[in-house]
């Protein structure tokens, strides 16, 4: 099969959850003996080279300037009806080269990573009517939904509020236009019946190379600990990093004087790095996660805002890692709270069940091994390959 992979960054380096879950498609597919060509928007932030992805799929990119512009933001607020978020990634180039590949190459199947690239549905369409699938990465208005709930900031829960619902009424006009559509999670997918999507869509969870976790690493282990590895430039990680350091790691340090907890994470903002909280380390980006991982005892993922699933704690539960999160953060996992992940509700809970876990070993490791196990049995890279090869072929046979 011949997939052209539409996405809105070059999947590479897999080191945060947005890009492991496009890069582990690239390379499932790959693997499973599909030709891919991928086209990318190569934006300044995550600038690439343009064989980042040799030996893996055939790679396209194009520049897209998507900074920021306070007077863009303004002036598409006033007088666009598309949400600034996705017009950042609109680019003429862009669309020009994707129709000169449609035209140039024939394909069997186009796969769209996500929001941010769905308007180039119409460029698509004037071109060929090969199926074309979007997979929802989340569903966008939701993370601005929920910022807008939560943010103490009146202004910004306003324009949070108003983001989502112009995002809302994109995703519900676009996602109707394709031939299917690959939601990451069943509350995912109930979203999108509840938003009006007619059109055929299949529950695909993101997928782990379980092998790469699994493995032994020689690392010197640190009992009394835990960890937070997350993109720290993502507006909701560094919303529930600050939650926990004000609402939990003061009483659960007094409590625990010996514990130390570790911050790790890509494009860690120079306020985060230079925090001074006793008992707290921040080391910034990490080279080797999985070593990061391996070294610490208890992962904590404090997340209230946010949609899709985690990959870092599919990851995590991969390399056996006892996993104590919020139900937003555990959304999309198949789990059952207590026996292979640990639901908190509020930061008295949080204290209770990170000092608990500590200081039983027995019920840690049963955590850690069921984990592993629910991993290797439903989140394995190669198992879910297989479940987007099918839906390919089921929309073909529609064709």
């Amino acid at each position: 099969m011949k997939v052209l992979q539409v996405s809105y960054r070059v999947p590479f380096p897999p080191t945060d959850g947005g890009t492991i879950g496009i890069y582990n498609i690239t390379k499932g597919l790959s693997d499973a003996g599909c030709e891919v060509h991928t086209l990318s928007i190569n934006t300044p932030k995550h600038a690439q080279p343009a064989d980042a992805l040799k030996g893996i799929a055939r790679q396209y990119d194009v520049f897209v300037n998507t900074r920021i512009s306070p007077l863009k933001l303004l002036l598409n607020y006033f007088f666009k009806e598309i949400p600034y978020n996705v017009e950042r990634f609109v680019s003429a180039d862009y669309k020009e080269k994707l129709q000169e590949l449609l035209r140039k190459e024939q394909f069997d199947v186009i796969h769209l990573e996500g929001t941010f690239v769905a308007w180039y549905i119409d460029a698509i369409r004037e071109v060929t009517d090969i199926p074309v699938i979007i997979r929802a990465h989340n569903i966008e208005y939701v993370i601005w939904e929920r910022l807008g709930q939560h943010d103490k900031n009146p202004l910004k829960r306003f324009y949070f509020s108003s983001l989502a619902r112009r995002i809302k009424a994109f995703e519900k006009k676009s996602y109707n236009r394709f031939s299917a559509v690959a939601a990451i999670t069943p509350e995912d997918k109930q979203r999108l019946v509840d938003l009006g999507v007619t059109v055929p869509i299949e529950v695909v969870p993101a997928g782990v190379v379980v092998d790469k976790f699994s493995a032994p690493r020689d690392v010197t282990f640190e009992q009394n600990s835990a960890f937070i590895l997350s993109a720290l430039d993502w507006i909701p990680n560094q919303e529930a990093l600050f939650w926990f350091l004000e609402n939990v790691w003061p009483e659960l340090h007094r409590r625990n004087p010996a514990l130390s907890l570790h911050i790790a994470g890509k494009n860690t903002p120079e306020h985060i790095m230079n925090l001074n909280i006793a008992g707290v380390k921040v080391h910034g980006f990490v080279d080797d996660a999985v070593t990061f991982i391996k070294t610490y005892n208890l992962m904590l993922v404090p997340l209230s805002a946010g949609g899709g699933m985690r990959i870092k704690i599919i990851e995590g539960m991969a390399a056996g890692k006892c996993i104590i999160t919020t139900t937003v953060g555990a959304e999309g996992i198949d789990y059952t709270d207590g026996k292979d992940i640990v639901i908190c509700r509020s930061a008295e809970e949080w204290i209770e069940k990170i000092s608990y876990y500590l200081a039983h070993d027995e019920a840690r490791a049963a955590i850690s091994a069921h984990a592993v196990d629910l991993v290797n049995r439903k989140y394995d890279n190669r198992t879910i390959t297989e479940k987007y090869i099918r839906l390919y072929q089921t929309c073909l046979h529609k064709k």
